[in-house]
């Protein structure tokens, strides 16, 4: 599934990606350095009802973050891979048991661990002319 989108468009983008998303539980965003990731991410949180600010977990690698869902709490982790050299120091700073947890995990640089997330959902962000984005998913 593809999803073009501007920035104010966000909570659209948001929607259309949990309704694509069914089952899936870890998210891999792919996208280069400064493509939206963690401002998507954002706004996925915000779509699940997440009340919390979201912000990129560059230095502490894992944000928790809880949402309510048919009447419970839920757990959403956020991480980012990209202080990390390996799957060893991902192992090692949680990223394994976060990812193993039945939770949500979206997960940016997901490159620096590729072995702990082969089963993951890939995402792709491109930024296309005139602030346009494109986002693949699958």
């Amino acid at each position: 599934m593809t999803i073009d989108y501007r920035l104010d468009e966000l909570p659209q983008m948001a929607e259309s990606f949990w309704k694509a998303a069914g089952a899936a539980r870890v998210f891999a965003f792919y996208a280069p350095m400064a493509a939206g990731k963690t401002t998507t991410i954002a706004a996925l949180c915000a779509a699940k009802g997440v009340h919390e600010a979201v912000s990129s977990p560059t230095f502490s690698i894992i944000n928790e973050y809880t949402y309510l869902e048919a009447g419970r709490q839920q757990r959403l982790f956020h991480m980012d891979l990209y202080r990390l050299r390996d799957s060893e120091e991902a192992v090692n700073a949680g990223v394994d048991d976060a990812l193993n947890s039945g939770d949500l995990c979206l997960v940016e640089w997901p490159g620096k661990a590729p072995e702990l997330l082969e089963d993951a959902l890939r995402v792709e962000i491109e930024v296309l002319d005139d602030g346009l984005r494109k986002l693949r998913l699958g």
